[in-house]
């Protein structure tokens, strides 16, 4: 089995991508999502040239930060005057049960969504063909909506995806270890429980896509923003040990890469992001990956 040390966020601003890539240099990661609407995106996948056959590349599908793919005039719902993402992850979560408005919003979503898919398709050695690893920022992957216009791409595209990241967590693991853990915070319980149940959800509308997709366990929403060596290191055993067993890979999801400079900071278009890339635990979930490498 396969253990991927992975990091979200890469591409986003040269020098925040250039900290993801030292946890690869000097550390344990081995893969990485990209964002396929920065600016600063072809500049930061030439540094990976050299290591492509040892990092994983997967699509970060982002609505969140930034400048949409799609022309604002396109796709009204997701963006502000500016072209700007300001969709929630509730209001596309609501939008996915509302009868009036959600065919609207699946048409808008699914332009970004193949718009984005083939501004990464570059970045795959084999185009295509060659096995597409796609996730979300925020997770957004799994809203319903989101999740209907990825299969929908998938279908009328012919795209050959090897891996979806199912945020799915057994929160037992969490419980057994809590004594040598941290205590993890109420938020990221809700999202566990909300993640479960839309990938459930994903699972009974879709089985043979998930019967493509590669089979592998998933860990890092329930310590979000807390990957410390303190709080890894004691489930990581437990956790390698299940997914042995049941023949699955191991996805273990970072955040190492900080925006720490003024001038990138000032771009950022969404609040929650400026609060959590500039946030001193990045810089801590960096030293994990390198712990890690060292072992």
């Amino acid at each position: 089995m396969r253990i991927e040390y992975h990091a979200d966020d890469y591409g986003l601003f040269p020098e925040q991508s250039k900290r993801i890539l030292d946890t690869f240099t000097h550390g344990a990661l081995n893969g990485i999502s990209i964002m396929p609407n920065s600016p600063y995106l072809d500049e930061c996948m030439e540094w990976i040239k050299p290591f492509r056959d040892r990092i994983s590349i997967t699509v970060h599908l982002n609505f969140v930060e930034g400048r949409a793919l799609t022309p604002k005039e396109e796709i009204p719902d997701l963006v502000d005057e500016m072209g700007n993402f300001n969709i929630s992850f509730g209001r596309m979560l609501l939008a996915s049960y509302n009868p009036f408005v959600r065919k609207r919003y699946f048409e808008e979503i699914t332009k970004e969504v193949r718009a984005q898919i083939r501004k990464c398709l570059p970045y795959f050695e084999n185009g295509p063909e060659g096995g597409i690893r796609l996730d979300g920022h925020v997770h957004y992957q799994m809203i319903p909506l989101l999740f209907d216009a990825i299969a929908r791409v998938i279908r009328e595209d012919s795209l050959h995806v090897v891996f979806i990241r199912i945020p799915r967590e057994n929160m037992a693991l969490y419980r057994r270890h809590e004594a040598e853990i941290d205590p993890l915070e109420k938020i990221n319980k809700v999202k566990v429980l909300v993640l479960n149940a839309l990938a459930r959800r994903n699972r009974r509308k879709y089985p043979a896509l998930f019967a493509q997709i590669e089979p592998y366990d998933f860990m890092g929403v329930a310590m979000s923003g807390h990957m410390s060596e303190h709080n890894v290191a004691p489930l990581l055993q437990d956790a390698v040990k299940t997914a042995e067993k049941e023949g699955r890979n191991l996805e273990v999801l970072f955040h190492p890469g900080a925006v720490f400079e003024p001038e990138d900071a000032a771009e950022l278009t969404s609040a929650d992001d400026l609060h959590f890339l500039t946030s001193q635990w990045r810089t801590r979930e960096a030293e994990t990956l390198r712990a890690f490498g060292s072992r």
